[in-house]
Order: C-alpha cells, then sequence, then structure tokens
C-alpha cells in the first residue's frame, strides 16, 4: 500500500474527521495514485494539476468537486507538508439552496409511517431534538438526562459535545419506547440481534418509505427532520442563538439560513412603509 495513503489514513483520524468523511478522501487519493501507477510522493505537480482538470471535466456538482479538492488540499497540505503541489487549487462556488422543511403535519404522518418502534424512536429524537443522523445513533442510555430536561451529545460534528433540549414529550416517549424494547446496553438504539445501532441506510430507508406511506411529497430524510426541528423553533418566536447552540453550529450565519424559509416569519414581519404615518387618500 501507497504510504502515504495510509499515513493520510491516520492524520485524518488523529484530526477526527467523520467517517464518511475518511472514506472519500482516502478514496480520492486511492484513485490519484492508480490514476498515475506510481505512489503519491512521486507525482509532479502538473500531474496532480492534469488530475485536477480531469475531475473539472466530469462536470460534477460543486459539492462533489469540492470534496474531492479539499482531500488533496489536506493530502499535500498535511500529510505530505507539500503546499506549493495544490497551490493552485480553488474551491468553486456553491450554490446554497433553501433547506427542505416539513410542515408540522406532514412530520406527524412521517412518525406515524414508521412501523417499527426502534426508527420510530430514532426519527423523534433527529426531529424533536434536531440531532445529526450519526449522533443519534451514538446516544446511550447514560445520555438521557430527564432530571435537566436535556440530551448529553458527547460527540457531535467536530468532536464537540453540546447539550440538546430534552422536552418532556419526547422524554415520555422515549420512557415507553424503552419500557417496551429494552435494547441492549449501553446504547440507547440498538438491534437485540447485534446489539449495536443500526446503520444509517436502513434509517433513511425507513424515512423515505414512512414518507411515501404518509403521502409526503417532500424528500424525507434525516437532515429534513433536523431542518424542520430549526424553523418550527424559529416560526415559534425562538431565538436564533438559542436554536443555534440546540443545533450545535459554530456560526449564526448557518443557523440563520433557516430563517429563509420560515414563512410565518415573512408573513408576519412589518415592511418599513408600514410604519411611516397614515396617509389621507
Amino acid at each position: 500500500m501507497d504510504q502515504s495513503i495510509e499515513q493520510l489514513g491516520q492524520d485524518l483520524a488523529l484530526a477526527k474527521y467523520a467517517t464518511t468523511t475518511q472514506a472519500r478522501y482516502l478514496a480520492t487519493a486511492r484513485h490519484l495514485s492508480g490514476r498515475f501507477g506510481r505512489p503519491i510522493a512521486e507525482l509532479s505537480r502538473e500531474e496532480v494539476r492534469t488530475y485536477v482538470e480531469e475531475l473539472t471535466a466530469r462536470g460534477k456538482s460543486a459539492s462533489w468537486m469540492k470534496m474531492h479538492l479539499a482531500a488533496l488540499v489536506f493530502l499535500y497540505e498535511k500529510t505530505l507538508g507539500r503546499p506549493e503541489q495544490v497551490s493552485f487549487i480553488t474551491f468553486p462556488k456553491q450554490h446554497s439552496p433553501l433547506p427542505t422543511v416539513l410542515s408540522l403535519e406532514e412530520v406527524d404522518a412521517v412518525l406515524r409511517g414508521i412501523r417499527c418502534a426502534l426508527y420510530q424512536a430514532i426519527a423523534m429524537v433527529m426531529y424533536g431534538a434536531g440531532l445529526r443522523i450519526r449522533e443519534t445513533l451514538a446516544l446511550e442510555v447514560r445520555d438521557i438526562d430527564g432530571a435537566r430536561g436535556v440530551i448529553h451529545v458527547r460527540h457531535g460534528k467536530g468532536d464537540k459535545a453540546r447539550e440538546a433540549k430534552l422536552s418532556p414529550v419526547l422524554y415520555q416517549w422515549l420512557r415507553e419506547y424503552w419500557r417496551r424494547e429494552r435494547p441492549p446496553l449501553p446504547y440507547l438504539f440498538a438491534s437485540k440481534k447485534t446489539g449495536k445501532p443500526p446503520i444509517e441506510t436502513t434509517v433513511r430507508r425507513a424515512l423515505a418509505d414512512a414518507g411515501k406511506q404518509g403521502w409526503v411529497r417532500k424528500p424525507v430524510k434525516p437532515h429534513v427532520l433536523r431542518h424542520s426541528f430549526a424553523t418550527h423553533l424559529l416560526e415559534a418566536g425562538t431565538d436564533v442563538r438559542v436554536v443555534s447552540a440546540l443545533l450545535g453550529h459554530s456560526s449564526l450565519s448557518t443557523t440563520a439560513r433557516y430563517a429563509r424559509v420560515t414563512e410565518k416569519l415573512v408573513r408576519e414581519t412589518p415592511s418599513p412603509i408600514d410604519l411611516l404615518p397614515k396617509r389621507r387618500s
């Protein structure tokens, strides 16, 4: 195995990158090495440039391109210590679409459409507390603090810990789920056969099927439940700074994108012209 690729894997793990990100970066490095049939450390700057040009020519999305470019930048700047090899790289501008948001009725239809108690409980937490799918599947029984009304997220994005909201309704629902299912410890959500949490793919499939079952025309994905959590809080008048903390965002600008889709706030926000003195006809 190419030693550079092996070292890249170690560096990514030390930097605590998400498992999926590590896998994608390593795949890019292997593809780069395979493209020229030589170890990465032996490739010239011009060969790296050729590789980037070939990626660009494939006409993929900006997010796809940014992922591959980020892998190359990390590889050469961090692992190999040769930033000059990728100094020519410019990341493409990425269109920021409005996040998909479900209405309260659509959320209810999705939750009712999930027949398996395990997947229903997972969906309840993703919507009820705004957790990411990985954060939800990693929860242990000890992370549910009913006395304080919080969920301890020990390893959020970037390995940052935070406390998420545990509402009384969600807490009671989880107590009932636990009483009926009794999943094997220490996880809150685990298969009785394997003793481990389900894989993300099966959760995503369960949500998609529930959306179809409930006649929800929007795509129903784990992050859509998180988007809906944030938007519904903002529509209820929750301060954006509170929503940002609950979501684990490092910047308010990340949270502010949800305000763009909050139709209720748009309708209820007065125009400056409404503040002018009344004009006589």
